[in-house]
């Protein structure tokens, strides 16, 4: 695959995406949109990868935002499409990849970046990340999901605080929000990120794809999260990691999934 503003990497069941825009900060455009989707459904359906991680290119940041002269000029239904479209190929897409998606939060994750990330299964930062939603003092809110992401994740005062006051928080305050799940240096992020993935592959993909299911289910209106974990796990005793894997415990020895 050849893209402009994006690169992958892959290494045996590990995908890596790298935004690369740095000259912009990596700052999403339509391009780069549509790019990360292709690369994500292309991934999705390559059985050799089992786990992505998602990041930035260069030390700065991870995504800086939306690239505001884009839609400076937009209509009331430029505007409408534009969220909508956005969060169908991409940002809702992510968060229901049947594979795991990590985010790598090189620096700063603001409005679009931040929504990014959010929509990514879970996070890990470098200390010297920020993170916020900034879309107020634009005059407009966020659309690609950080309204409805942000409180699952932070709770819903946090959440309006920081979306009104249009500010950002330390990696460390992301930390203790639970936004992210770990933080460590920035010459460390990808080492971590890529042990987490490792020791996700361990684990059963077909498993890991139910369970992503069954969760997210759970934050969808009008959807009863406990039937689908129901329905998901007796559909897991149906496949052959449950039988290896049942297999292997009794036996006293490591799955082959």
């Amino acid at each position: 695959m050849n893209f402009k503003n994006i690169l992958i990497n892959q290494s045996e069941n590990l995908a890596t995406v790298i935004i690369n825009r740095p000259k912009k900060l990596n700052a999403l455009n339509k391009d780069t949109i549509q790019e990360l989707f292709e690369a994500f459904k292309a991934l999705e359906e390559d059985e050799t990868v089992r786990v992505i991680i998602l990041t930035g290119s260069g030390e700065k940041a991870f995504v800086a935002g939306a690239d505001i002269s884009e839609f400076a000029d937009f209509s009331v239904e430029e505007g409408t499409t534009l969220a909508k479209k956005g969060q169908e190929i991409l940002f809702d897409f992510i968060e229901n990849l049947s594979k795991p998606v990590i985010a790598a939060v090189n620096g700063f994750a603001l409005g679009g970046g931040l929504e990014l990330a959010m929509s990514c299964h879970f996070r890990v930062a470098s200390d010297n990340a920020k993170m916020g939603l900034p879309e107020v003092s634009l005059g407009v809110i966020p659309g690609y999901g950080g309204t409805q992401r942000l409180p699952q994740l932070v709770g819903k005062g946090k959440a309006m605080e920081m979306i009104m006051t249009a500010g950002m928080i330390s990696a460390e305050d992301a930390l203790n929000l639970g936004l992210v799940n770990h933080v460590t240096s920035q010459e460390e992020l990808l080492p971590l990120t890529e042990k987490l993935a490792l020791k996700i592959m361990r684990n059963s993909s077909v498993a890991i794809s139910a369970a992503i299911r069954a969760i997210n289910a759970g934050f969808e209106d009008g959807v009863n999260g406990f039937d689908i974990e129901i329905n998901e796990f007796g559909e897991c005793f149906g496949t052959e990691d449950f039988k290896e894997g049942t297999s292997a415990f009794l036996n006293k020895r490591k799955p082959n999934f």
